[in-house]
């Protein structure tokens, strides 16, 4: 790149990367390093990736660039999720636009064309992922449905089902009717909705009574099996034994009791439809009730509902309310606001459905992993996600692992005969017919006699054990790889996906290895707009990542999302947030040009505003790294990332470069001078690299000719070194003046070549006024025993030092406006103010006998500096009124 232009980032990140790739920089193996491992949270191949994801993958990347200058054996995987529902859902809608269908196509049509879909996603995301610059060791790239992740994954479902983790069995489900599958309660969305509570009467059976019902969902009762009330209710208590009929139904079901039943909701008997909700289904075991499913899979009632069989459920609703008002049986309808369930994937209402599923049993698995958070083996960031984890951990229930789809990894039951339970647990057909022969005592069962179940495994069950299958964990439970990269360090995350990944993370750790899985989990915040809504494909909310790559360049785009992260913290993002990073960008590259703009020159003679700078950065530099690398190290990333953007803003350009630039259009600099200001840019640039790797890998190459094995990306961290910090003190005293004398040109108009005098009034050493004149661009600084007579100046403070900033001596007046008298009459107003507080106290007897000697004598110290400020900020607006104009 010609450095007299402006900053391309276009033509240096796709140049940069493609060096990275070529050297091979992101590549991993087991050697005698300290290995620095994490497992890319997979994105699923539904389609492009958000600006979530960008976050997500900017703070490993960070991470991981940090770790491999740090001298780790850093190896990020990346990978992606098939996605069983969101997947297929995807599919089956592009396939129905060409008038083809799932069922049309056939299963193996069918994953063809879902194949087809994973390939191209894969590719978008993948190059997404490095137009971002994420230093992934590509040679491991992961896909949830791989050869080797499927047999991973069928080898624990065989192994955890002979040890009787897995079982089959009749639950009451969330089911979704739009993807026909099976939902886990963390796959489901809660949403308020206003809806109706109807109140049913059934009649008591041989007497003319009715027992009043509320019912949200009058379309079940022909599920109905019982009505219940709480056995403390004394309204029912005459009901003991008795029976009800349902209406339109015409079938007689008992009056129960049960402890379950809220006597303050509706009328405090509730009705019992075991087959559609999971409470209903407890009752219904305990009392030993019949269960009747009245749904077919799309929610259209089935034969149970009578005449309006083949009807879908909220039509049903409308048309039976008609019905049974017609009968007289309802007694009154209310608006009542309530909480539906929603698909994650499809957003249908989601129904509780009888099904024969297959279930992971939790309770047991879940309590090394509650134990490995509680005694900090594993620590979240940040640490208030524990009690959230905690109490799911603590009501756990057995996860249904089985979901009624095509797309996904099959699960490895084979059945055979007409019993429900002849099946196998086999990892292929050959296995699960020698097993079923055996079985079955039929040694003549044939491969037309036996089949594989339909159903696929959540997507979850091959995701919880990614930290081990990646590493081929799960078949050589101590290959060499294994052995080196587990556990690994971080799992980067956001929060949404504590229970669904997480935790089953941590439980299938040690279950089948035996420790944990990761070391800490850093949890991101959900990035919002400013309505707060969270951003998101569906609200159609967010600008394509790629979009904001191609206006602002990636370094910017990460630095823009990662000045706003902070650990665990939501934060609102707008596109102009990238535009801090691009001209922070344009800022670097300008110091680049500058330095390389200099002349070098054998010249021994150094200025004593060039050696006091250099002095000065050095120690500020070290003072700056025990910061950055403490803030880091407690991933409050943010804050370093800010450090360093002032470090590099103000300190090293505003001050150092500036210090040490030659004047008056000479392009000279002394060697000595020039080989500091390179050593410390190129300190920076290792500093800036985790948070803009493309930039500060062109500068470091371009600064210097370097062999591939001297690249930013592999060079060392810089050490910790001891640093002065008196000598900071000092010098920050001299950039505070020098920024009030910039500020006073800047309000008042004054030229920045135009050269002032200062007088000061000072007790200390002036070590650095060499520095003060050259960058507050003075004609000299004169000390002073006090304020100076009949000249116009500017008066200010820092601590207990004045100064008195003049024009030279061709000038006479300064111009001055209101609004600066206003702002000096307004102090003086604040300080007054102040003064009144302090005296109410001073002179209250009773506080002055009450209080602390120390405190007293720090009241009265106040007491004197607020008076002193007054009275010289009156002297100061006296002089201005008769001198300026």
């Amino acid at each position: 790149m010609d450095i007299s232009m402006k900053y391309d980032p276009k033509s240096v990140e796709k140049k940069r990367y493609h060096y990275w790739m070529k050297e091979n920089y992101f590549s991993s193996y087991p050697d005698d390093r300290i290995p620095y491992a994490i497992v890319m949270p997979p994105p699923n191949v539904t389609g492009v990736l958000h600006i979530g994801h960008m976050l997500n993958n900017t703070i490993q990347d960070v991470l991981i660039r940090y770790a491999r200058m740090k001298g780790y054996n850093t190896c990020w995987i990346p990978g992606t999720d098939h996605a069983s529902i969101a997947t297929e859902a995807k599919v089956v809608h592009q396939l129905k636009k060409r008038g083809l269908s799932k069922i049309f196509l056939g299963r193996e049509k069918f994953l063809y064309y879902v194949m087809k879909w994973s390939k191209k996603h894969k590719n978008i995301i993948f190059n997404q992922l490095k137009k971002l610059g994420c230093s992934c060791d590509w040679n491991r790239t992961q896909f949830t449905m791989s050869p080797k992740l499927s047999q991973s994954v069928t080898k624990v479902f065989i192994d955890l089902y002979d040890q009787g983790y897995i079982y089959r069995g009749y639950h009451v489900v969330n089911w979704d009717p739009e993807a026909q599958t099976t939902l886990s309660n963390e796959e489901v969305l809660y949403k308020e909705h206003i809806g109706k509570l109807y109140y049913l009467k059934y009649k008591i059976k041989g007497e003319e009574n009715y027992v009043t019902v509320a019912t949200t969902r009058p379309e079940t009762i022909f599920g109905d099996t019982a009505i219940c009330f709480h056995p403390d209710d004394k309204r029912y208590y005459h009901l003991k034994g008795k029976y009800v009929k349902i209406p339109i139904v015409n079938r007689y079901i008992p009056i129960i009791q049960d402890s379950y039943v809220d006597p303050n909701f509706g009328t405090g008997c509730l009705k019992i439809t075991p087959a559609h909700d999971i409470h209903d289904k407890n009752i219904a075991d305990k009392h030993k009730l019949e269960i009747i499913d009245i749904f077919n899979k799309n929610a259209t009632l089935n034969e149970k509902g009578l005449h309006y069989k083949g009807m879908d459920r909220f039509k049903v609703r409308k048309k039976i309310i008609e019905e049974l008002n017609e009968l007289e049986v309802i007694k009154n309808i209310e608006k009542l606001n309530h909480k539906i369930g929603l698909s994650e994937r499809t957003l249908s209402v989601v129904e509780q459905r009888l099904s024969l599923q297959w279930f992971l049993k939790m309770k047991k698995i879940s309590i090394p992993a509650i134990e490995a958070i509680k005694n900090g083996d594993i620590q979240f960031y940040p640490n208030n996600f524990c009690k959230t984890y905690f109490k799911w951990m603590n009501q756990i229930h057995d996860w249904n692992i089985s979901r009624q789809l095509w797309w996904g990894h099959r699960i490895p039951v084979y059945y055979y005969g007409n019993k429900i339970d002849n099946f196998v647990v086999a990892e292929n057909l050959e296995k699960a017919l020698e097993k079923a022969r055996y079985k079955s005592k039929n040694p003549y069962l044939t491969h037309n006699e036996i089949w594989q179940d339909s159903d696929v495994l959540d997507t979850w069950f091959s995701s919880w054990i990614l930290p081990l299958s990646v590493f081929d964990g799960i078949h050589h439970p101590n290959n060499p790889e294994i052995s080196y990269y587990y556990p690994t360090e971080e799992i980067v995350t956001g929060s949404d996906i504590l229970f669904f990944w997480i935790a089953r993370m941590i439980m299938s750790g040690f279950l089948l290895k035996g420790s944990k899985p990761f070391k800490r989990v850093y949890f991101t915040g959900i990035i919002r707009d400013y309505e707060n809504n969270k951003i998101s494909k569906s609200l159609n909310n967010y600008t394509n990542p790629i979009d904001l790559i191609n206006k602002y360049g990636a370094d910017a785009v990460r630095m823009g999302l990662m000045l706003k992260n902070s650990v665990g913290k939501d934060f609102h993002f707008e596109d102009k947030i990238c535009l801090q990073g691009r001209n922070f960008s344009n800022k670097i590259w300008n110091a680049f040009r500058l330095i390389q703009s200099w002349k070098v020159t054998k010249n021994k003679c150094i200025s004593n505003s060039s050696l006091f700078a250099i002095k000065w950065f050095k120690n500020r530099f070290y003072y700056v790294l025990n910061i950055f690398d403490k803030y880091f190290l407690e991933y409050k990333l943010d804050e370093s990332l800010m450090i360093l953007y002032k470090l590099i803003w103000y300190d090293f350009c505003s001050f150092f470069l500036e210090g040490i630039k030659p004047i008056n259009g000479n392009k000279c600099i002394p060697e000595l001078v020039y080989l500091n200001a390179v050593e410390f840019f190129e300190n920076i640039l290792k500093l800036l690299h985790p948070y803009m790797p493309f930039i500060s890998e062109e500068i470091w190459n371009l600064i210097k000719k370097r062999k591939p094995k001297e690249a930013l990306i592999v060079s060392s961290w810089p050490e910790k070194k001891y640093y002065d910090y008196d000598i900071l003190v000092s010098f920050e005293k001299a950039t505070k003046i020098i920024s009030k004398i910039r500020n006073i040109r800047n309000q008042n108009h004054i030229s920045h070549k135009k050269s002032l005098v200062l007088f000061s009034i000072r007790k200390k050493e002036k070590e650095y006024d060499s520095i003060i004149l050259k960058l507050a661009n003075l004609e000299k600084i004169i000390s002073v025993s006090k304020k100076p007579e009949n000249i116009p100046f500017f008066s200010f403070f820092l601590d207990t030092d004045q100064f008195f900033l003049s024009l030279d001596s061709k000038d006479k007046k300064f111009h001055m406006n209101h609004m600066d008298i206003v702002k000096i009459e307004n102090k003086i107003q604040y300080f007054c103010n102040l003064l009144s507080i302090i005296r109410k106290n001073l002179y209250n007897d009773k506080y002055v006998a009450s209080v602390p000697e120390n405190l007293l004598i720090k009241e009265r110290k106040k007491e004197s500096d607020t008076l002193n400020k007054i009275m010289k900020l009156k002297e100061y607006l006296e002089y201005l009124k008769k001198h300026l104009i």
